[in-house]
């Protein structure tokens, strides 16, 4: 079915189911009895022409006002409980975050994109010119360009690597806020952001390859590398969903479709908070301990793996178990 026939032929429906949401405002015991139960079949006709949107022009605008109609008009129809808070506390770091994080598998293969390509880039880099890529990487990173002695142990005691994993930390709170909060440049800022951190990243494993420095690099990165680089990419996210508001609203008004981008945002850098705790505490404790490359490698390969399981199977899955729902 061509667009425009799809339009022709439901466009009542959602015009008087949003008249109906405007009416009855946050109080839908308000309208009378008849108006409740064509709310509800409203409602659950427009969610089936979502699934259909979905699916047949999944980059129309005609998606997001529906969308936008659903979310609306969901609480209307089947109300709050006193314990619906909770359950929804209780249920965000299940689910809701990785939903919310998937809810554009476009976005997020962009952010992970501008994190991976760039990192590439820099390691190619600095295999084929170290001498150049030393000139751009910070300072702080040169030392894989110098002979060092075996292993990653620091020399700190509990108290200092716990000061060393808080640095880590506020470090990494840092590049995520930076990369959520910079969506509000149309997300020009979000994507510089996260393709330096991509770029320093590979040219730091490109000029510690041709140092000879490879292994102690998988000593030093393996263990939190990972999911900090997942963490980035789950702010990028964030960033892009509130760009995308700015650049293509669509059919929503400008204002409301940044407004409703913003509260999704924020809803991932809150769960990604506790993740960037544990590679933190991971990077303090494990990589800057002495830790040989194989139990490295495996920590990593276990937290890492984990947080993109999550997203593969509580927020992908879901997501498309919803869509299913609604056909």
């Amino acid at each position: 079915m061509k667009l425009e026939h799809f339009q022709a032929d439901n466009q009542a429906t959602w015009d008087e189911l949003e008249r109906l949401m405007q009416r009855a405002g946050t109080r839908p015991s308000a309208l009378p009895a008849g108006d409740i139960l064509a709310l509800g079949r409203l409602y659950r006709r427009t969610s089936a022409d979502l699934a259909q949107a979905r699916q047949r022009y999944p980059h129309d605008p005609l998606v997001q006002r529906l969308e936008y109609l659903i979310r609306r008009s969901r609480p209307l129809v089947y109300g709050r409980s006193a314990t619906d808070g909770a359950v929804t506390f209780k249920s965000f770091f299940a689910t809701d975050y990785w939903r919310t994080i998937t809810e554009r598998p476009q976005l997020l293969a962009l952010a992970t994109a501008l994190l991976v390509v760039p990192a590439i880039a820099g390691a190619v880099l600095g295999v084929s010119d170290p001498a150049t890529t030393a000139g751009l990487v910070p300072e702080g990173f040169l030392w894989v360009t110098e002979a060092q002695g075996a292993g990653t142990d620091i020399g700190a005691d509990a108290s200092g690597l716990a000061a060393f994993s808080t640095a880590v930390l506020i470090n990494n709170i840092q590049v995520t806020v930076l990369a959520f909060a910079l969506g509000i440049t149309f997300g020009l800022g979000t994507a510089l952001v996260t393709a330096y951190n991509g770029f320093i990243l590979g040219a730091v494993i490109g000029l510690g390859a041709d140092a000879g420095n490879s292994a102690l690099l998988v000593e030093a990165v393996a263990a939190h590398g990972i999911l900090e680089l997942s963490c980035i990419v789950a702010a990028a996210v964030a960033g892009l969903r509130m760009a995308s508001a700015l650049v293509a609203p669509g059919l929503r008004p400008r204002p409301v479709a940044l407004r409703e981008e913003s509260v999704a945002a924020v809803k991932i850098v809150i769960g990604t908070a506790p993740w960037l705790i544990v590679a933190g505490f991971v990077e303090g404790f494990v990589s800057r301990s002495g830790t040989s490359a194989g139990p490295a490698v495996l920590i990593g390969i276990v937290i890492g793996g984990a947080f993109w399981w999550l997203v593969a199977a509580r927020g992908l899955d879901q997501n498309r178990t919803s869509d299913l729902a609604f056909r």
